[in-house]
């Protein structure tokens, strides 16, 4: 299960994140709460491993400044969540090792998603961001045909939920393992990785014992090997 926590705004968590697990951090460049200026987004690609893929999150951002950014500052990954067209998403995933299309869960654009060109979609509420959870039985008659990744109001008490109804191919995560908005709170991070390695497909219950330590967080011998995306062949 690939796993992407974002809202990132300190490489301090972005290692926390990293040593638990994640196999991505998402970096936000669009009007937000964890807007990010590009000299922080620097010193934390900067500082993390390289199995880990820094992602940039633009919303109706012009290509050509997408791709500035993103060649500028080392990432390797770029998530589009506005209204970006199918032209400008494929001319970036031309340029981009890595573009990710996100869709509200009820965007009529989805039914067209294989025009985008994109190497991953990624579905998420109406709004991006608000960390509202939506309907997720809308997405039995969503037209898709490829593996997606989740986000919108995921959380350790229900990402292993979401996993098991919907089966995405990974998920996405910001608020929910915050303790303010920017800052993520590592017993809630920590929790959620246990989650969702709980739930994944294939796992049983050989698999994982959770225990509880002095700090009330849990933990797991689950092997923490970040997901390989670059072997996985589903991912492009």
């Amino acid at each position: 299960m690939f796993v992407k926590i974002c809202g990132i705004t300190n490489a301090e968590d972005a290692l926390l994140a990293a040593g638990l697990g994640a196999d991505a951090v998402g970096m936000i460049f669009a009007a937000s709460s964890r807007r990010i200026a590009p000299g922080e987004a620097r010193d934390i690609v900067r500082h993390l491993p390289p199995e880990v893929l820094p992602v940039g999150v633009f919303r109706d951002e012009s290509a050509s400044r997408v791709a500035e950014i993103a060649n500028s500052l080392g990432l390797r990954a770029v998530q589009l969540s506005g209204h970006e067209s199918a032209e400008d998403t494929r001319w970036l995933a031309g340029r981009i090792p890595t573009v990710i299309k996100a869709f509200a869960a009820t965007d009529k654009a989805l039914a067209n998603h294989a025009d985008y060109g994109a190497h991953r979609i990624l579905i998420d509420s109406a709004t991006p961001g608000s960390g509202q959870v939506f309907d997720w039985a809308v997405l039995e008659e969503a037209p898709l045909n490829r593996p997606f990744i989740l986000a919108g109001g995921l959380n350790p008490g229900n990402v292993a939920d979401a996993i098991r109804t919907v089966r995405p191919w990974g998920v996405d995560v910001a608020s929910g393992v915050e303790a303010s908005p920017g800052k993520k709170d590592p017993v809630k991070l920590r929790q959620f990785m246990a989650a969702v390695r709980a739930a994944s497909p294939g796992r049983t219950e050989m698999d994982t014992t959770f225990v509880a330590g002095a700090d009330g967080e849990l933990n797991t011998d689950l092997d923490e090997r970040p997901f390989n995306w670059e072997e996985d062949a589903t991912w492009r």
